[in-house]
């Protein structure tokens, strides 16, 4: 039941924008074709050209069961230190309740520890609230009120 995991290939975009559009939220933001959208691949380029940036494929058997990225980030903050944003998250939706989550979300702190982060954090969607207990449920304190203003 333990997962691999390596960093996102061009190859796995069309699976990864399957994943993020494999729920009630994601499917009215995300366009799932094959090939990917043109912003799909210029983003994934981005992520995949940053130093701070990791597009995560979780994997059991090279069958992809979910997805992650991770984005490093120096502040001045907390004197001078890093955290980890974790985002995107995603369990294939056959393979939920298995613990497989937790298994990623384990594996993401280890590599924020390893990069000596002071921090992990994430967002998610009010509107996710069995997400929501499963980030406390690890730990996550919901410490600080999130806005955003779309453009």
């Amino acid at each position: 039941m333990s997962l691999t995991f390596r960093h996102a290939t061009l190859n796995d975009l069309t699976t990864l924008v399957e994943l993020l559009a494999a729920d009630p939220i994601g499917k009215t933001r995300k366009k799932v074709q094959s090939p990917p959208h043109q912003n799909y691949i210029k983003a994934f380029e981005a992520i995949n050209n940053s130093d701070n940036n990791e597009l995560i494929i979780a994997e059991r058997d090279d069958q992809i069961i979910g997805s992650l990225q991770l984005t490093f980030i120096p502040y001045l903050t907390h004197l001078g230190s890093w955290r980890c944003l974790i985002e995107g998250v995603r369990v294939d939706e056959r393979f939920r309740g298995k613990g497989y989550g937790r298994q990623m979300f384990l594996w993401a702190i280890q590599q924020a520890t390893q990069k000596q982060c002071s921090i992990v954090q994430l967002t998610s969607d009010k509107q996710r609230t069995d997400a929501l207990a499963f980030y406390r449920s690890l730990g996550f304190k919901d410490t600080h009120e999130g806005f955003k203003l779309k453009l």
